[in-house]
């Protein structure tokens, strides 16, 4: 994806008198940054490993990387407190404004190394430097209030849209959570979504030469694998591969099978295919541009396993990528729900008798997993919980992650994990079957 090019600051847009604003190289990174994300030009990670933050020094990109996720990840939050000090609570402030009050609010309220005077000051300065200096007197007002005002205490209980504002969670989507997987659950959710995000600690085998991906991908991609059905000379098809994980995940444990990755974006695979050729045991991967949603055609019945990952919502993925509750809306479930079950029922044509094909999202809403598999009627559901016993006595996982795993993510045959409830994000997946041809 190519990033684009932020507005250059130039001496003329500074106002007459202001003098120069003195603003840290990571802050005005943080700043140019989450402006291109809040106009929708680029996605955070993205813009976080562009040529935006290469030239800042290791402390300055670790403090802009900061301020970019926690802002995101907070601002619903932020945006809540910073109203209680408006004079009129409903006023639309400007989005330089908005955001120099969320970037200095974050600073005062979540990261203690921050000096207090420096997370005024340069809030002020970036508005400065976004030729907003009538508002320079404003935010740090604000943001003094905010200083000073006693940090909340724990309190004894918190209604579901209290504690969503609290952790910066659009209220529509934690209600959701709490009516599918109870409050405990959907509050879990929401203090996990605020936490920095690791990997590796569900898997005994961590490292090396394997791909790097989040637990939850890669808990899918090992349970594929493990579905993949005893045959001569196997074939596979993940038919929406980008960026490429789990199909590096497949070939590893597959043996040489011959695997088919595909894509409907030529961009997304032309980075796909790049990334996995550095991979030796990749060598074999066939890549090609296509549609899954399409009719088979000569393909008909051909492969054995069919991974079929599909585009979702995200939002079992929040602590990694949390702009997306601040663009999710309802409705577009629905429209997710619709282009899944085509993607569905086409990679299902293409699966071989008795070839099994998984199912799988990193969404948590019902309408694009359990919804969206019951549309498809003629295959048979192999219980999941087989495959996780697999990994288990293949050494993949240790027995007592495979018994918790069968104990919290199973449900009715699929798996389910949960931030803050599991160790990764939450994902779906089943493994469904296409009946074996009789004499």
């Amino acid at each position: 994806m190519k990033i684009p090019a932020a507005k250059s600051i130039r001496a003329t847009d500074i106002p007459k008198g202001s003098g120069t604003p003195k603003v840290s190289p990571a802050r005005k990174a943080a700043f140019e940054i989450l402006m291109l994300v809040g106009e929708k030009k680029g996605h955070s990670d993205e813009l976080l490993h562009s040529a935006r933050t290469e030239a800042l020094s290791p402390e300055d990109r670790n403090l802009a990387t900061a301020l970019v996720m926690g802002v995101l990840r907070w601002q619903i939050a932020l945006d809540a407190r910073v109203h209680r000090h408006l004079q009129r609570p409903d006023q639309r402030l400007a989005e330089p404004v908005a955001l120099a009050l969320r970037m200095g609010a974050f600073q005062l309220l979540h990261m203690d190394r921050i000096p207090p005077h420096a997370a005024l000051s340069e809030s002020v300065e970036i508005c400065k430097l976004a030729n907003e200096p009538h508002a320079a007197g404003m935010v740090n007002a604000i943001l003094r209030k905010i200083a000073a005002a006693q940090k909340a205490g724990v309190r004894l209980y918190e209604s579901v849209p209290a504690f969503a504002e609290r952790l910066g969670h659009p209220i529509w989507l934690v209600e959701r959570w709490a009516a599918q997987y109870g409050r405990d659950a959907a509050l879990a959710i929401c203090e996990a979504d605020q936490r920095e995000p690791g990997d590796g600690a569900m898997f005994v085998e961590t490292g090396g030469d394997l791909p790097h991906m989040d637990d939850g991908s890669r808990l899918v991609a090992e349970l594929a694998a493990a579905a993949m059905p005893v045959r001569d000379n196997p074939t596979i098809w993940d038919c929406c591969a980008a960026p490429g994980g789990k199909t590096l995940m497949l070939a590893l444990r597959s043996g040489g099978a011959d695997i088919t990755a595909t894509d409907v974006s030529a961009k997304r695979l032309t980075h796909t295919e790049a990334r996995l050729r550095r991979y030796a045991y990749a060598e074999k991967i066939k890549f090609a541009i296509a549609d899954a949603t399409l009719p088979a055609e000569a393909d008909a019945g051909t492969y054995d396993l069919i991974l079929c990952d599909v585009p979702c919502s995200g939002t079992g993925t929040l602590s990694r990528n949390p702009e997306i509750r601040h663009i999710l809306r309802a409705e577009e479930l629905t429209r997710q729900a619709t282009r899944q079950a085509a993607i569905l029922q086409g990679a299902f044509q293409r699966l071989a008798p008795g070839g099994r094909l998984v199912y799988s999202t990193c969404s948590l809403e019902t309408e694009e997993n359990e919804r969206v598999v019951e549309t498809l009627t003629r295959a048979r559901r192999v219980p999941i919980e087989e495959f996780i016993t697999k990994l288990a006595g293949q050494g993949i996982v240790t027995q007592e992650v495979a018994e918790d795993l069968q104990k919290t993510a199973v449900r009715d045959g699929a798996l389910r994990t949960i931030p803050g409830v599991h160790d990764c994000d939450g994902f779906y997946a089943v493994v469904l079957e296409r009946a074996a041809m009789t004499n």
